[in-house]
């Protein structure tokens, strides 16, 4: 390549690949003008913006409040009025363009890299002993462009044993950086405006911070910026679970295929085969018994007597009306449907119940309870609100009030399972089922103090199903309570076979559902998204399913223990012949 120098005075590129220097450029900058130093006029401008947004907003309550129009206004509150447009228009002068820039340009190595003028002079120092040119023509030295900079190459083996992550030596400063603990981690994405650079680099600084590999572990492939605020905070990679298909599974005269995310061998081979039997047998019926999220905050009063009158004021009927006004206001699908309480000394605890429509809806039910307290200190001042979750929600644990009143969707889901398909498919016979439900689903639950625990494995169904479709895996715990029943019918020949659940908690919109493959796993299902005919169906829909598929597994599992098949089953499909170590290295 032929370089020649135009000019002696032309921008000479920088080793930093965002910034360019000229040789005769001005160093001066811009804030020199200002009579203050720059940090001194951006707190004194600050301080300025804000207490004239103070003053103003202050002034302008107490008008509403008197009826006073906000047209008529004082010699302080025009003299506020030129403070905010000055502050406003130098705040914005000094951070608009930056930042409308950094959302069109995304820069990324000014956030860390401020050159000086001995940086600058350095640069220009390196480039002219770079030069491979003779410079004894005339005046006509030339510059060879310089070439990027070398990428450093973090190998990470996944499958085909590729290089996937490159660091450039602007990404190395930024690890350096982070290493040192100049850079928090967690402010990776906010600055480099680049979510899944900010994923690399953090996953190279904990490398060198640990001195542990996290080879193995995906990087790439992977969306990372639809996670960002919502589902996962410092993300170094993703976990492969793989997704299997239990199916076609009949309820209600129609037929879903059930994707269950799940690293347990058998388990989706054992729901597969409950699915057939039932369809065989001519489908399940799932039937919704109560929908409804619930919230429980706990507030506390100087007496317990006071505690009891905000008891009986919530109970009665002719104030609900009232309470479900101001509830409501919160969204447009949270209804509330009825309130529970319970004291204890000077403490009361609120159990909210409100449908969510399509959402999970922790946060709608919250956001509505914060509305009613606020309402009640009105006529409750010495009401202290304690904790908006009291734990009589009772969320993520195993409760018995959720157990009797329930929480989210509750779901009964049964079959009527022929007497051949029992023994051709299930291998086993009706009286074995029977006999083995109740000793050990209903006795043995109850020997061990079971709450809720009276199935053979309903948390494995309900937890796959809840990785593959976006779901909080941690609510399995209440999701999982279920009572299995089997019974003999038709003078003994069939087997009927049911599941009754009080407290499915799903959603089709928020939180991981939107993630790519969980929302192609809901759309599977035919329930991804919000239902368009109505609010809420669509999340019924996923939690019959649920229950339907529970119904799969307890009954294949069930008929495997009878017929002594499980030890057998697992020892084919849940043992790996490949030493796995071996194979990744």
């Amino acid at each position: 390549m032929e370089a020649r120098r135009r000019s002696s005075t032309k921008p000479v590129q920088s080793l930093k690949p965002t910034k360019t220097v000229s040789v005769d450029e001005d160093l001066t900058k811009a804030s020199d003008a200002l009579p203050l130093p720059l940090h001194l006029s951006n707190a004194v401008f600050f301080t300025l913006f804000f207490s004239a947004v103070y003053f103003l907003l202050s002034h302008w309550r107490e008008k509403i409040r008197t009826s006073t129009p906000l047209s008529v206004v004082t010699y302080s509150e025009i003299i506020a009025i030129l403070a905010f447009v000055a502050s406003f228009i130098y705040l914005l002068g000094f951070f608009g363009t930056d930042f409308v820039q950094s959302l069109i340009l995304r820069p990324q190595t000014e956030v860390w890299n401020s050159e000086d003028d001995d940086e600058v002079a350095d640069v220009l120092l390196r480039k002219e002993d770079a030069r491979k040119v003779p410079c004894g023509q005339a005046l006509n030295c030339s510059l060879p462009p310089l070439p990027p900079p070398a990428p450093i190459v973090t190998v990470q083996k996944v499958l085909d044993e590729k290089p996937v992550t490159v660091l450039t030596e602007e990404d190395e400063e930024i690890i350096k950086s982070v290493v040192a603990g100049t850079t928090p981690s967690y402010s990776l994405e906010s600055k480099l405006g680049d979510c899944k650079r900010a994923a690399a680099i953090r996953r190279e600084a904990l490398q060198r911070l640990t001195g542990k590999s996290l080879e193995g572990l995906p990087l790439d492939g992977f969306d990372y910026e639809s996670i960002l605020g919502q589902c996962c905070e410092m993300p170094v990679g993703y976990v492969q679970i793989p997704v299997g298909i239990a199916g076609p599974l009949l309820i209600n005269g129609r037929e879903y295929s059930v994707p269950m995310a799940t690293t347990e061998g058998c388990l989706v081979a054992s729901t597969n085969r409950g699915c057939k039997a039932i369809h065989l047998s001519g489908g399940a019926t799932s039937t919704l018994l109560r929908d409804g999220m619930t919230r429980a905050p706990v507030v506390r009063f100087g007496t317990a007597k006071r505690a009891a009158d905000l008891k009986l004021y919530l109970e009665d009927p002719d104030n609900f009306d009232t309470l479900a006004v101001v509830f409501n206001r919160s969204s447009r699908f949270g209804r509330l449907q009825g309130i529970k309480c319970a004291i204890a000394g000077k403490n009361l605890y609120l159990r909210f119940t409100c449908t969510t429509g399509d959402a999970m809806g922790m946060n709608m039910v919250s956001k509505g309870v914060q509305n009613v307290l606020d309402f009640l200190q009105t006529d409750f001042p010495d009401m202290d609100v304690m904790g908006i979750s009291g734990n009589f929600c009772s969320d993520k644990k195993p409760a018995a009030v959720n157990w009797i009143e329930g929480r989210g969707k509750s779901v009964v889901c049964e079959a009527i399972i022929k007497g051949d398909i029992v023994r051709k498919v299930l291998k086993t016979t009706v009286e074995s089922l029977v006999e083995l439900n109740m000793l050990k689903n209903l006795t043995g639950s109850a020997m061990a103090g079971a709450l809720g625990g009276f199935n053979a494995h309903a948390s494995n169904i309900v937890t796959a199903v809840y990785i593959a479709t976006g779901q909080d895996p941690a609510q399995n715990v209440e999701s999982s309570h279920c009572i299995t029943m089997m019974e003999a019918v038709n003078d003994g020949q069939d087997l009927h076979i049911s599941v009754t659940m009080p407290s499915i908690e799903v959603g089709t919109v928020g939180g991981g559902t939107q993630l790519a493959s969980q929302s192609a796993c809901l759309n599977l299902l035919g329930v991804k998204g919000a239902s368009k005919e109505s609010a809420g169906a669509n999340s019924r829909m996923l939690a019959t399913v649920v229950a339907g598929a529970v119904l799969a597994g307890e009954l294949s599992l069930m008929s495997a223990l009878a017929a002594g098949q499980l030890v057998k089953s697992h020892m084919k499909y849940n043992r790996s012949n490949k030493d796995v170590s071996k194979a990744s290295s």
